[in-house]
């Protein structure tokens, strides 16, 4: 007992002398620290420093502050934003068939139209320059209800609203560029495209080959300096059609033109497509859907350098610029067109399921299907929780890199997982391509959105958890920056700063951790009351082991992390189910708790949970060191997680709950677009009718049962006809029940053709 005293006393006194610290703690930490630690590249620093956190550090710290969480403003739609999904969306989605548009290749030359003349490519721009200065909720919320209807169009609006020269040059450009084309851009009189990915570099915008040379060329008797660029990208939206290209390359400047640097980094500039030199085109097909996607090359073309995006002073910001504005592609677009498909397969597949009969009794009574239905119903609440939150962090003038990063990967793959089971569910309807089929569209464009901003695999393995891990950390990024960049005593002290601050802040959280493992997620009190008071004990008891991990990864690893991809984009997976879970409860809160919509928040939450747990027993079970693995899960877990996802009774309340509350399955699927005719106003009216005659159905199927003659040969409406002549049915109840099993038929119907 007395050396353990002994021990801790010479330990306090080490760190209570600031040279003996200095000495024996903070120098020796220093130097393994610069060992092990990751050093950060000039484009790696770039992208960090661009962005910034937002609730993601607070699920990093493991500490989130639930009550501050709340407190963030249910998102809201303006009046002008609510009057123009209510009119000019609504007359846009009238002229839209998407069956048409993709037997075209093209959308008719009505909506290009109409979606010039009203402002569909404005949304981002300011007022003062023609646009309609609409926020991040409003373009999302758009091209959700868009994507419900004509992913083709989805893609066309949500483009130029995007990352593309009006979002660039919001942020970056000068005064006159910005006076030139905002307003063309406004009207449409100049179509946008932006040219990033090369034939080599797709997600790794670094490795571009597209070079632009600085020289100077005599124009009209005037010398000019400009770029003499050659390009050759692919896979650009909107590229065959496109007035005004973005271009994104590699400035040189071997002549010293512009100083004594010869290499000067990745630069964006606007360049007009009619512009001598420049080919727009072959176009691409992207899984035959309508949008305009192709080509764009150039060789030795040459532009002013006023024509660089901020001028003169823009040459090498490009890469800044980029990653600075991909939010607008990560964290509103993808998850809108990710939301749009969710709710147009939780509105189709649950009325689906219901008038589908099979074995005499509706599909939706199976529990396999019920199991499909309720991943459905629950994912989609998910979805849209995430959509709308994601969407709020960018109109608070936030830009959470990470945040962004988890809604592109997880939404666009749940919504992967939504569409296979409303297909599963649907069978041969789901099959069977002609105007009736309203899933096989989205099913096909799911993997575009999987593939763009990113491909998923880069998401996961390499963005979420390697940007996360070392921007959201509240010390590691301050760490690593002083390292590289600074020297000296002064260094010295500021890292001894840091450092003790970390020590504090790991030790308290191994100790939470600790406290939380015996108790099983329940030692620690939250303010929130309620059936979900469960959720935020078990998310602060994921959080604070997710932070532990991270800093024993980190720590252990050191730079090698970044090399072990699966052990990252686990703990990425840990970090990305904290943040669905959270957006889902924030959803809850600010609907008003909801009554209807417990049960899809338990399913979500329950599901979330699971997945955030399993990952993190994937990375322990995983982990390098098989001595160290044991320590961390021990700590973790003592007596196990007891995490199993959503039960049973969870499932099969939720199935029912969602089919008997209208107001509930309208909240889940409230963006799907049901128009006054077409297969999903037929299947809606085949819903209601079939709902409506429940009571009919039953007293007509007793009555079958005891029916003795053979009814081989006689129609429904024969056998209905019978059984009011039998008074088992009223006069109004037999008209019913024929005229919904009219309905009913003509809903699950399926195409054929010559």
């Amino acid at each position: 007992m007395g050396i353990i005293v002994l021990v801790i006393v010479l330990i306090c006194i080490v760190f209570a002398v600031q040279t003996l610290r200095y000495r024996l703690v903070t120098l020796p930490v220093m130097r393994y620290f610069k060992r092990a630690l990751p050093q950060l590249s000039q484009t790696e620093q770039e992208a960090m420093e661009a962005g910034d956190t937002w609730w993601d550090s607070q699920l990093f710290s493991g500490r989130p502050n639930w009550q501050k969480w709340h407190q963030i403003d249910a998102p809201k739609l303006t009046r002008d934003e609510q009057s123009f999904i209510d009119n000019e969306l609504e007359t846009l989605l009238s002229m839209l068939d998407e069956q048409q548009i993709r037997h075209d290749k093209d959308l008719p030359e009505a909506v290009w139209t109409f979606l010039k003349e009203h402002g569909f490519f404005a949304f981002i721009i300011p007022k003062k320059f023609g646009g309609k200065a609409f926020s991040a909720q409003a373009n999302s919320t758009i091209v959700a209800k868009i994507a419900s209807k004509s992913l083709s169009t989805a893609v066309t609006v949500m483009v130029p609203n995007s990352l593309g020269p009006a979002e660039l040059l919001l942020h970056y450009g000068t005064s006159e560029q910005q006076q030139q084309w905002l307003p063309k851009l406004a009207t449409g009189e100049a179509l946008p495209c932006f040219a990033l990915t090369a034939l080599e570099a797709g997600s790794d915008a670094g490795a571009i080959d597209d070079f632009g040379v600085v020289c100077q060329k005599t124009i009209k008797g005037e010398k000019v300096l400009g770029l003499e660029l050659t390009w050759s990208k692919r896979y650009i939206t909107l590229a065959p059609v496109a007035t005004l290209l973005g271009l994104a390359f590699k400035v040189y400047d071997p002549k010293g033109l512009l100083g004594d640097k010869p290499a000067l980094g990745i630069t964006c500039a606007l360049i007009p497509t009619s512009h001598k030199g420049v080919k727009v085109g072959p176009r691409h097909n992207p899984l035959d859907h309508g949008f305009m996607n192709g080509t764009t090359q150039g060789s030795k073309v040459f532009i002013p350098l006023d024509w660089v995006i901020g001028g003169q002073a823009g040459i090498g910001k490009g890469w800044r610029m980029l990653v600075s504005c991909l939010s607008a592609g990560r964290g509103i677009s993808l998850p809108a067109l990710s939301a749009g498909t969710a709710h147009l397969c939780t509105r189709t597949t649950t009325a689906y399921s219901l008038i589908r009969e099979q074995f005499g009794q509706s599909i939706a009574d199976f529990e396999g299907v019920q199991e499909s239905l309720a991943r459905i119903v629950g994912l989609t609440y998910s979805i849209e929780a995430c959509r709308q939150t994601t969407a709020q962090a960018i109109d608070m003038k936030k830009s959470p890199a990470v945040i962004t990063a988890i809604a592109k990967y997880h939404l666009t793959e749940m919504s992967r997982t939504v569409m296979n089971d409303a297909l599963d569910i649907h069978g041969g309807k789901g099959i069977q391509k002609g105007p009736n089929n309203y899933l096989a569209n989205n099913y096909t464009g799911i993997p575009i959105s999987i593939t763009v901003e990113g491909a998923n695999i880069l998401t996961r393995n390499l963005m979420i958890f390697g940007q996360g891990a070392t921007r959201c950390h509240p010390y590691i990024f301050q760490e690593i920056k002083l390292i590289q960049d600074s020297e000296g005593t002064e260094c010295i002290r500021e890292f001894d700063k840091l450092l003790m601050a970390h020590l504090q802040h790991s030790g308290i959280n191994t100790l939470k951790m600790l406290w939380l493992s015996i108790t099983r997620g329940h030692g620690l009190p939250v303010t929130t009351a309620g059936p979900t008071q469960v959720f935020y004990k078990k998310l602060n008891w994921l959080s604070v082991c997710l932070s532990v991990c991270s800093d024993i990864a980190m720590l252990k690893l050191g730079g090698e992390l970044k090399r072990k991809e699966m052990l990252s984009a686990r703990l990425g997976d840990v970090l990305s189910h904290l943040y669905l879970a959270s957006c889902v409860l924030k959803k809850y809160e600010h609907d008003g708790r909801q009554q209807g919509d417990f049960n899809a928040v338990n399913y979500a939450i329950s599901h979330h949970l699971n997945e955030g747990f399993s990952a993190l027993d994937s990375f322990i079970d995983n982990f390098t060191n098989r001595v160290v693995a044991q320590i961390i899960k021990r700590g973790c877990h003592l007596f196990g997680h007891g995490m199993k996802g959503p039960s049973h009774k969870v499932i099969s309340t939720l199935c029912k709950s969602t089919l008997s509350d209208k107001s509930a399955r309208e909240r889940v699927s409230h963006l799907c677009t049901v128009e006054a005719c077409g297969p999903i106003h037929t299947l809606e009216q085949a819903y209601i009718e079939y709902k409506q005659t429940q009571s009919a159905r039953r007293k007509f199927k007793q009555w079958q049962k005891s029916f003795k003659i053979l009814d081989f040969d006689k129609s429904f409406a024969d056998l209905v006809e019978l059984a009011h002549k039998d008074q088992v049915l009223t006069s109004e109840e037999a008209q019913s029940l024929i005229d919904a099993q009219e309905k009913r038929l003509r809903a699950i119907a399926v195409d054929v053709f010559d």
